[in-house]
């Protein structure tokens, strides 16, 4: 099976950077003890502190679907969906030569 890489770009509102930060920051640990999950890297964007970004590897789709229906991932956004700009996915999967 192929794993999957996937790119989650999430930006904040400006008055609630803090806390989608924080709330962020919170889903990282258990993220990485689900099944499937190779790695789960947040970032913040160097130029506009408001854009975080993920880089994920799961080791199938199914392993990040059922990490996106996951309870703390779930919590996490009916705290901060709210406070966001913009939220955007994409699933990439790496090319072999």
């Amino acid at each position: 099976m192929t794993p999957l890489t996937c790119i989650a770009k999430i930006t904040a509102k400006e008055e609630h950077k803090d806390i989608v930060s924080s709330e962020l920051t919170k889903i990282i640990a258990p993220t990485r003890q689900e099944k499937g999950c190779i790695n789960y890297d947040m970032h913040t964007d160097n130029e506009n502190g408001l854009v975080f970004m993920f880089h994920e590897n799961w080791q199938s789709e199914q392993d990040l679907d059922v990490h996106l229906e996951s309870n703390h991932i779930k919590g996490c956004f009916d705290i901060i969906g709210d406070m966001l700009a913009s939220v955007e996915i994409t699933r990439l999967t790496k090319v072999t030569i």
